[in-house]
């Protein structure tokens, strides 16, 4: 059992066992260390990467319990025909959750929309409470899952972004091991599912295909009367924070009106700041006096406790946090419309960030990786970044939330494509229903970070339809954040942003009235660095360059041109991009983050000239 807080809570005893597959017998010989192909590019932290310590840290930041058992590591995986059963032998050993097309998944395989991906494990039998209920917690898995405990199928999930949990209590043994199966089905780009730019043949910015489970699976044991989710809305104009607390009982059904009440503390460094009580599923007020607000510059994050009580005993209890702060459309005093942070115009200035490794495709190989790009965005200057047609595990967006990182996050996209001038796409039933449903997971997945303040349902016609009722859905779904619609091409009016693409650029469109202008995307200036390529050859950027120093002066010109549009009514800019991404070589770094291509110092004093 992993501790991970504070909190003194004695929920879950299990014993995690080092997994071998079933066929391998005491006596066999031990493996050699896995390693690498000799060609495979790796980042610096693929070395830290301990097949029995994957991923360590608790996935999940926003609601955290005491104790939890990771169930990262070495599964057996096989690979099938979709109409054949359950496999009864499996193909070797695969690194959950490093997708199965990946370097540090041990296996490097491409699945295809006509088979399956299966994976088995087992652990020891848990020790759980009476009275509590065991779940099983996924991260991620691209994209339609079903899963099985002991050969009792517990549940299913499509979508390959947001996390989904299956009570297995009844399904456990009481003795020995526990196995769980899962199979995966995941058509990729053949499928009308949302999806980033995973392909079956990746080129140009189409990229490696990814299957399967690519983020942390976990165990946890909760009292039968548990907190499900929080919803946290700052208010900073009546200093107040607005917290709805769910939960479920032993029936598994909503408890709101029941007898069971919730208690809530805000704390500043440990030193209490704000207390309230009130009846389970019903929306509290905390009274935040004198809250210190988020910012970039400032990124203060106050600690949070929730319990659920039943007369006056905790029954549950989750830590959390929050910030204090609002993201809303402004005029400036030239009467331009700006994105106003806490009440005041702040310009915003990013990088498109893919969100890709050479080695663990859609994973990072480790959570210092992914605080990593956060850190290196931040010393070059830069206050936002747009999360591109993919959705990341929680814990990249906490460390945004601490470091200071202002977020765009897209909504993956699928389906057809449209160009500039076309109409909406004609979704089928099916097609536009899901990606409503994945809408709407992503926005209660991440609607409690501070750091996103822009929702982006479409990019540049990709999967587009239906725009402006898409639009005014998210909008009146989460009215605390701005919608971008559609980033570049197809713009219908709608939304509160109208946003243009331009390369290299820099450009903008003409001031609206009602709407702020953004310039989505621009730059793309690329330098293949030998030694830092994931192809020797046939590498590209929009433009090319062949030293840093020929690199720097035509960036140092786009932000030249750039400064003057500001004044002009220009709300906020996308460079393309945080990193190299396979034969993509327009990274601020290479893809394997060995190198920053610009001067560090001289590149946060140039960027840092946008915010005056």
């Amino acid at each position: 059992m992993r501790r991970v807080t504070s909190l003194a809570l004695s929920l879950l005893v299990l014993a995690p066992v080092a997994f071998a597959p079933a066929a391998c017998a005491p006596s066999d010989p031990a493996p050699a260390p896995w390693q690498p192909p000799d060609s495979a590019l790796m980042t610096r932290w693929a070395a830290e990467v301990d097949s029995d310590n994957v991923h360590p840290e608790y996935p999940r930041p926003q609601m955290v319990r005491d104790e939890w058992l990771n169930l990262n590591g070495l599964w057996e995986y096989a690979i099938r025909p979709r109409e054949e059963s359950r496999p009864a032998t499996f193909d070797g050993q695969i690194l959950v959750p490093f997708p199965v097309e990946s370097v540090l998944s041990r296996v490097m395989k491409s699945v295809g929309e006509g088979n399956l991906l299966w994976y088995r494990r087992h652990l020891m039998t848990p020790e759980i409470p009476e009275g509590n209920r065991a779940l099983l917690h996924f991260g991620a898995v691209d994209w339609h899952a079903t899963v099985w405990v002991n050969g009792s199928q517990v549940g299913e999930h499509k979508g390959g972004y947001a996390p989904f949990t299956f009570d297995v209590t009844d399904a456990l043994v009481e003795d020995g091991e526990q196995e769980i199966v899962v199979s995966v089905w995941d058509p990729i780009d053949a499928g009308f599912q949302p999806l980033g730019k995973q392909v079956n043949e990746p080129h140009g910015i189409w990229y490696t295909s990814v299957t399967g489970i690519w983020q942390t699976v976990w165990l946890e044991s909760v009292p039968s009367s548990s907190i499900t989710s929080l919803a946290i809305t700052p208010d900073i104009d009546a200093d107040i924070l607005r917290l709805r607390a769910m939960v479920r009982g032993p029936d598994g059904m909503n408890m709101a009106g029941s007898e069971l009440s919730v208690r809530a503390v805000a704390l500043d460094g440990g030193r209490e700041v704000a207390s309230t009580s009130g009846a389970a599923g019903d929306e509290l007020e905390l009274q935040i006096a004198d809250a210190r607000l988020w910012s970039p510059d400032s990124p203060f994050l106050y600690d949070l406790k929730v319990e659920l009580q039943r007369n006056g005993e905790v029954v549950d209890a989750v830590t959390s946090y929050f910030g204090m702060r609002k993201i809303a459309l402004g005029k400036d005093e030239s009467g331009f419309n700006r994105l106003m942070l806490n009440n005041e115009p702040l310009f915003q200035y990013g990088t498109l960030d893919q969100g890709w490794w050479p080695d663990g495709l859609y994973t990072a190989p480790t959570d210092a990786a992914l605080r990593s790009d956060v850190e290196v965005l931040k010393q070059l200057g830069f206050n936002m970044t747009r999360k591109h047609v993919k959705i990341e595990p929680a814990r990249w967006y906490y460390h945004c939330d601490k470091l200071g990182l202002l977020v765009w996050q897209d909504m993956p996209n699928g389906d057809g494509h449209i160009g500039r001038e076309d109409p909406d796409l004609e979704r089928t039933e099916e097609s536009a229903s899901n990606y409503m449903r994945e809408l709407e997971e992503m926005i209660d997945l991440l609607r409690n970070q501070p750091s996103i303040v822009v929702w982006v349902p479409f990019n540049e016609g990709w999967g587009q339809f239906d725009t402006d009722g898409v639009m005014g859905w998210v909008k009146e779904y989460d009215p605390t954040r701005l919608v971008d619609g559609p980033s570049g091409w197809a713009d219908r009016g709608s939304g509160d942003i109208y946003d243009i693409h331009k390369y290299p650029g820099p450009a903008m469109p003409e001031p609206e009235s009602a709407r702020a202008v953004v310039l989505g995307e621009f730059g793309g200036l690329g330098l293949p660095v030998e030694g830092h390529l994931w192809r020797d050859q046939d590498n590209w950027g929009y433009r090319s360059y062949e030293t840093h120093d020929e690199l720097q002066a035509n960036y140092n010109g786009l932000i030249e041109e750039l400064l003057p549009m500001i004044g002009a009514g220009l709300a906020a800019a996308i460079y393309t991009q945080t990193t190299d991404v396979e034969i993509e070589v327009n990274g601020l770094m290479t893809y394997d983050r060995a190198i920053v291509k610009f001067d560090i110092e001289q590149m946060a004093r140039t960027n840092r000239q946008l915010y005056r």
